[in-house]
């Protein structure tokens, strides 16, 4: 594969509805699951399933369907509801687990983009094992869904994950920096090299032209630099990782998941502005 999907991603942004905020750290492992897949994980944003126009408040389809077309290579969201024939319904949690966290299917095949594996390997052994009861909760949609297809077969992300704790929330900048992670929020957000790996002594500085069937938008700045987010309040911040609209009251395009991280909690959406305020202050070439 030669450069990712992530430019592709397209959102129904309009007909997504509104999932209420909630307490992210209490409740039941599927309650915890609930919350990470319906807000900061967003798996919805990919795995809608196709042709939803009205989708109803407090559900997230997750039928798949959509397809990221780039070249030779044709990506397709899978099935992740609990239909046994076309979905993920035969898999076990510790399956679920491994296909999110390491990218390997059942049959030993590798996901590829763009699902955010990379990113999804730092997703504590708690928190993922939630997400994989909840998605073993959600209602059986009978969806069939094609194959992807690559110009160059996915690789392996690496050895097993195992052993990951969750941080501590009372830790605000490293939570917040788990939950950036977790919410692949610098897959765009961070500069990409020549080779196109993202240049982590750019982390946070923007710059990405994401283009899709919104047109084009440019990843913002959200270091603490006169760019990027120095003069903007913490209110501000939050607001407009929720809504899509900035200070000015200008409103962002997608990719960005406003419709998901709009029931992100309160305490969730501080620790991640508590993180983006530690990032090194940095510009960088539009």
């Amino acid at each position: 594969m030669k450069k990712p999907f992530r430019t592709l991603i397209a959102v129904l942004v309009a007909a997504l509805g509104v999932i209420p905020r909630a307490d992210a750290q209490s409740g039941t492992s599927v309650e915890r699951g609930r919350y990470l897949v319906n807000n900061i994980v967003a798996c919805g944003l990919c795995h809608f399933q196709t042709g939803i126009q009205n989708v109803p408040p407090n559900e997230r389809p997750m039928a798949g369907g959509f397809v990221f077309p780039h070249g030779a290579s044709r990506a397709v969201a899978s099935n992740i509801t609990s239909d046994p024939e076309t979905g993920i319904g035969k898999w076990s949690e510790a399956d679920i687990v491994r296909a999110v966290r390491e990218g390997v299917r059942p049959d030993g095949s590798i996901i590829g983009a763009p699902m955010p594996i990379a990113f999804y390997r730092y997703l504590s052994d708690d928190d993922v094992n939630s997400i994989a009861a909840y998605l073993k909760s959600v209602p059986p949609v009978r969806h069939a869904v094609e194959k992807s297809k690559y110009d160059t077969p996915p690789a392996s992300y690496g050895d097993a994950v195992k052993g990951v704790v969750t941080p501590n929330p009372s830790d605000k900048v490293r939570y917040g920096a788990y939950l950036a992670q977790v919410a692949h929020c610098m897959d765009c957000h961070t500069p990409r090299d020549a080779q196109n790996k993202l240049d982590l002594s750019k982390t946070g500085a923007g710059g990405s032209l994401l283009k899709g069937p919104w047109g084009e938008s440019l990843a913002r700045n959200l270091t603490p630099h006169e760019n990027g987010l120095k003069n903007w309040t913490d209110d501000q911040i939050i607001a407009a990782i929720r809504t899509g609209v900035n200070p000015q009251g200008v409103k962002y395009k997608p990719p960005m998941p406003f419709a998901f991280l709009k029931g992100m909690s309160d305490p969730d959406a501080a620790a991640l502005v508590a993180y983006l305020r530690s990032l090194p202050p940095q510009d960088y070439p539009r």
